[in-house]
């Protein structure tokens, strides 16, 4: 059975039920390689529960708050959506956010406002998965069969932090600033085709690339996780 990194994540979340969780778990049983992706997948969202706790702790900022604010309203009718369906002979409607819609919505919307990353991230920047790993993890300490896998980081001549990273078949350099991070090459590797905005090569291409970008050598283990902790900025 093939199960997608999106069914994969979604279970390590714990939002599948039934057959379908019964059936990727007959799947993880069966392959070690698959349960290997679980593992980096659970082991991801715990370094991002860890990197990202503090700011849960922080008191919301006012002009925030202010933003989630909402006013009084004049009583309106309340419609049942689950009877209107029900009369329409429609499906009962999935619940499976129901129980944490209220908290979770507030926070999202705090973190979106509060993390530009997360939303609005201007076209050639990180998103997702690959955002995540660049913010997190480290060369020298990752999941092994982790989907992204940090090659070096390094800080380049204009002066920012800059990464080079494998995912799969592609792989690139990708450099902190205001937004994000931006991705400066893209490598097509292990013969993949080659596209428009990557072009093909091998990953000793992608980290000779690396090294003609850098001021000097690539960061160290302490230099990395001091980065990390800085946000990926310089001191």
């Amino acid at each position: 059975m093939s199960v997608s990194e999106e069914r994969l994540a979604a279970y390590a979340d714990g939002e599948l039920e039934g057959a379908e969780r019964a059936e990727v778990e007959a799947a993880i049983a069966a392959d070690p390689a698959l349960a290997a992706r679980l593992a980096a997948h659970r082991a991801l969202k715990a370094r991002l529960a860890a990197h990202y706790a503090p700011l849960a702790e922080e008191a919301v900022p006012d002009r925030l708050a202010a933003l989630l604010a909402v006013p009084p309203a004049a009583p309106a009718e309340v419609v049942s959506l689950a009877a209107a369906r029900q009369k329409r002979g429609l499906a009962p409607a999935v619940r499976r956010w129901a129980p944490i819609a209220g908290p979770a919505l507030a926070a999202s919307l705090i973190l979106a406002l509060w993390q530009p990353w997360q939303a609005g991230v201007p076209e050639g920047y990180a998103r997702g998965e690959l955002a995540a790993a660049l913010d997190t993890q480290l060369a020298g300490d990752q999941p092994s069969g982790a989907p992204t896998r940090i090659l070096l980081s390094f800080a380049r001549t204009e002066g920012d932090l800059c990464r080079a990273y494998r995912s799969g078949a592609e792989g690139g350099i990708a450099c902190r600033d205001a937004a994000g991070w931006k991705i400066e090459r893209r490598f097509a590797l292990d013969g993949a085709p080659a596209g428009q905005f990557r072009q093909a090569g091998s990953e000793a291409d992608l980290m000779a690339a690396a090294q003609d970008m850098a001021a000097g050598g690539a960061l160290d283990a302490e230099g990395e996780a001091a980065a990390r902790k800085r946000g990926w900025t310089q001191p």
